[in-house]
């Protein structure tokens, strides 16, 4: 097929105009699916040592270490992920009974970490995406989950979804899909996880048969005993350390096996990390995630570890086979 091209005409100086320029090629869309999945810790003092105006209480800081890891996780998820919705399973959003999918459009209110409420009462306002929370709980339910859509507008949403949720993204502008945690796993930790498993591949079904573009965040500390007093300054870092060695060194255990990729072998070493640390990872949120990205065969990349409350959190990013690091 013959093709017609623009002469090119003099320019006001005399010359010819430089020829045109030869076509581009189309830009790649964008992936679609689950395009990152973050273990994301949701301590109460995060929040609280950032003094966002959503909070009312007032600090000095502290923790820096775990806050500049989430600086780094958000731009991530702003300049490279740039998702349609984050998806986020907590740990203290717990269910009697089965699965629960929050599908209220815009809830809203105030909520309160029930240890920590003179360091966490925090005023929330965001939008869910309610078309994609109702085909993660078809999908569940069709694959044998009990699974049910929650629809109250009076609910209050518990402060490890809204932890998590503000420590990835504080300006509260991505849709949200929450999760809650059953019972049964949070409180056993020889409990089996092959359920959240389940879980993990309804999540993604639904994120693929909707197009969305999924950031997961699973909101769990790792190893979890902690001190039961704090000190008079809540942030005084001086007072800051690993609650024993034997829990320092069975997180730096499961850190150095998730560095080191594959994600197989964590089917068989966060239930002994579980049993030795009394870890919240017991929730199944890690699980969750790690299932619906298909346990990737490469490591998670470690942004950041610290201890609060004598707790061990880190902030942590697996991508899809196919995707790199930043």
């Amino acid at each position: 097929m013959s093709k017609v091209f623009r002469v090119p005409l003099p320019s006001a100086r005399g010359g010819a105009t430089t020829a045109p320029r030869a076509p581009q090629p189309a830009a790649t869309p964008p992936r679609r699916g689950i395009v990152a999945g973050c273990l994301s810790p949701h301590p109460p003092h995060l929040i609280y040592a950032e003094n966002p105006p959503q909070n009312e209480p007032r600090s000095t800081g502290g923790w820096e270490t775990l806050r500049w890891a989430y600086e780094r996780l958000r731009a991530r998820i702003r300049e490279v992920h740039k998702p349609d919705v984050l998806i986020v399973h907590a740990p203290h959003w717990i269910t009697m009974v089965g699965h629960h999918v929050n599908c209220v459009p815009n809830p809203r209110g105030t909520s309160v970490e029930p240890i920590f409420p003179h360091l966490f009462r925090y005023h929330y306002d965001f939008h869910t995406d309610v078309e994609l929370g109702e085909v993660i709980a078809d999908e569940a339910n069709g694959l044998g989950l009990v699974t049910r859509k929650l629809r109250d507008p009076r609910v209050r949403v518990d402060y490890a979804t809204i932890g998590a949720l503000h420590l990835v993204n504080p300006a509260w502008d991505i849709p949200v899909v929450s999760l809650s945690a059953n019972n049964n796993p949070y409180f056993y930790s020889d409990a089996s996880l092959e359920e959240m498993e389940v879980l993990g591949e309804a999540t993604r079904r639904a994120v693929e048969a909707t197009g969305r573009r999924a950031v997961l965040l699973a909101s769990n500390s790792l190893s979890h005993l902690h001190w039961h007093e704090e000190p008079e300054l809540p942030e005084d870092m001086e007072r800051e350390h690993p609650y024993n060695n034997h829990q320092y060194r069975w997180d730096m255990k499961l850190l150095e096996a998730i560095r080191r990729g594959p994600t197989a072998p964590l089917r068989e070493l966060i239930p002994e990390h579980i049993e030795a640390t009394a870890s919240e990872t017991k929730a199944g949120s890690l699980t969750w995630m790690l299932a619906a990205l298909g346990w990737p065969k490469v490591g998670g990349d470690v942004f950041g570890y610290g201890t609060i409350i004598g707790t061990g959190n880190a902030v942590v990013e697996w991508l899809p086979e196919g995707s790199q690091h930043g």
